[in-house]
């Protein structure tokens, strides 16, 4: 048998303080490892561990880009609404409600897309310092 066994069959146990554990678990989930075995093996083996690292300004702008997103999805839901009750309007005085109804939806829309582009230029502003 000249096959190399690549199975780990040794186990190593230690204790830790509540405060040890929490430590090393913040630093697993930091890190790019799957498994807390993977991350412990490479920091007892002095092996590269890479981590992840946030970018604060990044994450604010995603959050901000998400809850914009969600409100663009919302008042385009609504524009389809107002289109399809659009197509079943009969009357002169249907007609004409639903217009006015759909010029307040599009001065929402319009008002949300200059909030993006504001958001953008203040976020590129702060970006560019």
């Amino acid at each position: 048998m000249s096959e190399t066994n690549n199975n780990r069959s040794k186990w190593l146990h230690i204790r830790l303080k509540d405060d040890e554990h929490n430590k090393i678990h913040k630093r697993f989930s930091a890190s790019t490892c799957r498994k807390l075995s993977e991350y412990a093996r490479r920091v007892l083996l002095d092996k590269v561990i890479t981590a992840y690292q946030r970018n604060k300004s990044l994450d604010d702008f995603m959050a901000e880009m998400i809850k914009l997103r969600n409100e663009l999805n919302a008042i385009g839901n609504n524009l389809n609404q107002s289109v399809k009750k659009l197509h079943t309007l009969n009357q002169l005085n249907d007609f004409k409600n639903w217009v006015v109804q759909n010029e307040n939806h599009q001065k929402i829309l319009l008002e949300k897309v200059e909030e993006i582009k504001n958001k953008i230029n203040q976020i590129s502003d702060e970006w560019l310092r």
